[in-house]
């Protein structure tokens, strides 16, 4: 049993990489099988159906995401803290390429192509992003320590759209730094103390 779960992830961590590199479209299980060494007929007996493989996918990083969100907050209970961890990690991801993208992100790229299965996952996934980021602006407006231009759902939206424009910035012109040149100054607009 333990091989299983073992074959299992190896198949979902070769799966992440490869939707990373060139999302739901870009890879099929001959190259998961190629990667792994293992036979397609193994993989269909893991994840019999693409769409089924990925949404599992999306299960297993929003539920790492959500874990990585909620370890932001018990570190700290600075809102500000918080944000910037947020921002510092995807600024290490992609300057070390460890996770040089988020998976949700290239896979909201291609939404209108996705099975309901996996895209309802994705929209999920932002939906709990867009929550934490409101939740830690309101938490840092109430404690003096952001001012914002919108409402602070709104603000989140625009946070996350940096972030994930950013990526692709960095990405699309091969230059890691540009990520924390364009999510910089916009977290430090939301630090900044009216006069």
């Amino acid at each position: 049993m333990k091989s299983m779960a073992s074959t299992s992830d190896k198949i979902l961590d070769v799966a992440e990489s490869l939707i990373v590199a060139g999302g739901y479209n870009g890879f099929s299980y001959a190259d998961i099988s190629a990667a792994i060494g293992i036979r397609k007929a193994s993989i269909h007996h893991h994840f019999p159906a693409k769409a089924e493989l990925v949404a599992v996918l999306v299960n297993r990083y929003a539920k790492q995401a959500e874990a990585g969100l909620q370890s932001l907050r018990e570190r700290t209970a600075s809102p500000a803290d918080q944000l910037q961890f947020y921002v510092d990690y995807w600024r290490s991801c992609i300057e070390n390429a460890s996770q040089p993208f988020c998976v949700c992100a290239m896979l909201a790229s291609e939404m209108q192509m996705l099975p309901d299965e996996v895209a309802s996952r994705v929209r999920a996934h932002f939906r709990n992003l867009a929550a934490w980021l409101t939740s830690v602006l309101k938490a840092g407006v109430e404690q003096g320590l952001f001012r914002l231009d919108r409402r602070p759902e709104e603000q989140a939206q625009m946070l996350m759209a940096s972030v994930h424009g950013a990526m692709l910035s960095a990405r699309g012109l091969g230059d890691p730094g540009l990520f924390i040149a364009v999510v910089g100054p916009e977290v430090a607009k939301l630090r900044a103390i009216t006069p």
